[in-house]
């Protein structure tokens, strides 16, 4: 799954982003290097739009991480206090204990499914979140020293994840408006798509198998422009970025506090990625620790 993701653009880059220095205004949501999906926060999505003379365009604005379906619909979630009872662990009305709804990330495969809270939004709101390198960790189970059996409790890495020579780029994404019934609040909320994991993420990822659908930009076009009926919808939401594109490294189990989150860790004790050709980012990594 996506529940951290990052959403870090330099001036010069949302310029070109944009195109619009007017738009530098809104610079500051665009400053955050790593965003937790369970702070239920704001990030910045981009969504399709008409320009005066009608053609395609698109701005970018924020938006609450955590899509709330309708409120006539499953959930049945009308007011604030519902929704942030429902997005966490509690129990229900008749005392049992229930997992949290958030609604983070919505399954690629599921999505189009009749019933589905995401299906409308999937066929009719569909957005492109910015990344700038997203968070997953890799779950590695070190063996018993005296029995040589794996430990059952794991040691979790985390990893940061990229394009390769991209500075950011797009995950899939859908979004809803929501209307509180009791306060008249209006919020536009959304969702990450998410696919299965190639075989870069499958190894990072190694739990779950998961990762955010995320775009090329002939892709990520046809996603909010595009004519696009369900197979074109369940296809794009379904692609796997290949991993030979992906760019990755180690961060410090505690990036989440630092300073600088972004800074790179290396563990003497973590096995490299059994990826095809080898695990060339950890390979390119300790050259240049050699310099």
């Amino acid at each position: 799954m996506c529940y951290y993701n990052g959403q870090k653009v330099t001036k010069a880059e949302f310029i070109r982003l944009k195109q619009l220095e007017k738009k530098l205004a809104k610079y500051d949501f665009l400053n955050r290097n790593t965003i937790n999906g369970f702070d239920f926060g704001n990030s910045a999505v981009l969504v399709p739009v008409k320009d005066e003379k009608g053609n395609d365009d698109f701005e970018l604005v924020e938006m609450e991480w955590g899509f709330i379906p309708d409120p006539l619909g499953w959930p049945f979630w009308e007011t604030r206090e519902q929704v942030f009872k429902g997005r966490y662990p509690h129990k229900d009305h008749r005392g049992n204990f229930v997992d949290g709804l958030n609604f983070l990330n919505a399954i690629s495969e599921e999505i189009l499914y009749k019933g589905k809270v995401y299906r409308q939004a999937a066929l009719s709101r569909r957005c492109l979140f910015l990344s700038s390198g997203f968070y997953e960790w890799r779950h590695v189970f070190p063996r018993n020293k005296r029995t040589g059996e794996p430990r059952k409790t794991a040691v979790k890495y985390p990893y940061r994840i990229m394009l390769k020579d991209r500075n950011y780029f797009w995950l899939a994404g859908i979004w809803q408006q929501w209307d509180d019934a009791s306060t008249g609040e209006v919020v536009n909320t959304a969702s990450i798509v998410t696919t299965r994991a190639n075989e870069v993420m499958a190894e990072i990822h190694n739990v779950k198998k998961r990762q955010p659908t995320m775009l090329s930009d002939d892709l990520a076009y046809e996603w909010v422009f595009g004519n696009l009926n369900e197979q074109d919808i369940q296809q794009i939401a379904s692609w796997q970025m290949p991993y030979e594109e992906l760019s990755y490294y180690t961060l410090a189990k505690d990036f989440l506090n630092s300073n600088d989150p972004l800074k790179k860790y290396h563990y003497h004790d973590l096995p490299p990625l059994d990826v095809p050709g080898g695990d060339l980012n950890e390979q390119q990594e300790g050259q240049l620790q050699l310099f």
